[in-house]
């Protein structure tokens, strides 16, 4: 007696996820591209006292242009997001805000540090609470870029989870230098790395490494590589976070996480879905039929 329903069900999630595919893939320049950029030159503007009041440090236009660029990630990861997935981030979410709370409160894991600017609503006044819209995707990009560099490797859990480990650490050399240079935090005393201690990197390891074991756990590996593979989008998530962090580290001179930075274009060109061709196809449909007429 259930059949049909659960059949309606499927056919209506089926569609609702192609339209979805189809907004991210008409619009996949503009959200890999045009948000970053103008998130960086927004950011850095609000940084140097370039622009007024209500603009400046907008935490809605914060979290609006922060949605946009992870919607490819969240589209293309919900045809494997099932109940179990559901559980294990629902326990990273937790984990993710309780984590912050101790770190804010303790000075542990990360060292001393406090927000300065306010990303949106605070959570008890201490953490935001948008933290795991700006946190959690960081480590499924990390994962996924790691699936797809390590090919076959990937089928080794001693080898895919130390390396996406790896990759999340290697995010936060990118991130916390120009988050630092922006005033979106401090850390005091300032650290050696671009203001940023040593020890914050000590907790991103912990951090980084629960939040990977948790991602492992909430995804069927086989299933999940399948849809990295022929989701062409799913990565520009990552995109967009090379193209502001790293934009914002070079204005503010940050070479070395500049150049981390780089190393994860390496790796975005290594996965062959990020190619002149791709740009060309991905570029306004305007554009594109004008110069082909």
């Amino acid at each position: 007696m259930d059949t049909p329903n659960v059949t309606q069900s499927d056919g209506t999630r089926a569609t609702v996820q192609r339209r979805l595919e189809t907004i991210i893939r008409e619009n996949r320049f503009t959200i890999a591209v045009v948000f970053p950029f103008v998130g960086a030159v927004t950011l850095v503007a609000s940084a140097e006292g370039l622009l007024p009041e209500p603009l400046a440090y907008n935490p809605l236009l914060i979290l609006f242009g922060t949605m946009v660029m992870r919607s490819p990630l969240v589209v293309g990861l919900l045809p494997r997001i099932g109940w179990w997935a559901l559980g294990c981030l629902g326990l990273l979410t937790a984990y993710t805000y309780a984590i912050e709370i101790v770190g804010v409160r303790t000075d542990w894991p990360y060292g001393a540090f406090e927000y300065t600017i306010q990303l949106g609503p605070m959570l008890l006044g201490e953490v935001p609470l948008a933290l795991p819209l700006f946190f959690i995707p960081l480590v499924l990009n990390a994962y996924l870029l790691t699936l797809l560099v390590l090919e076959d490797w990937s089928a080794n859990p001693l080898v895919r989870i130390p390396a996406a480990i790896a990759a999340v650490v290697a995010i936060d050399l990118v991130l916390d230098p120009a988050a630092v240079a922006i005033g979106f935090w401090t850390f005091v005393p300032p650290g050696v790395y671009y203001g940023v201690p040593v020890s914050n990197y000590v907790g991103w390891l912990l951090s980084g490494t629960v939040a990977v074991v948790l991602v492992d756990l909430a995804f069927e590996r086989a299933s999940l590589l399948e849809r990295v593979r022929n989701c062409e989008f799913i990565l520009d998530d990552l995109v967009s976070f090379v193209l502001l962090w790293g934009t914002i580290n070079l204005l503010y001179g940050n070479w070395l996480a500049a150049g981390v930075a780089g190393l994860f274009c390496l790796g975005l060109f290594r996965t062959d879905r990020y190619d002149r061709e791709m740009i060309r196809r991905s570029l306004p449909s305007s554009g594109v039929e004008s110069r082909d007429s």
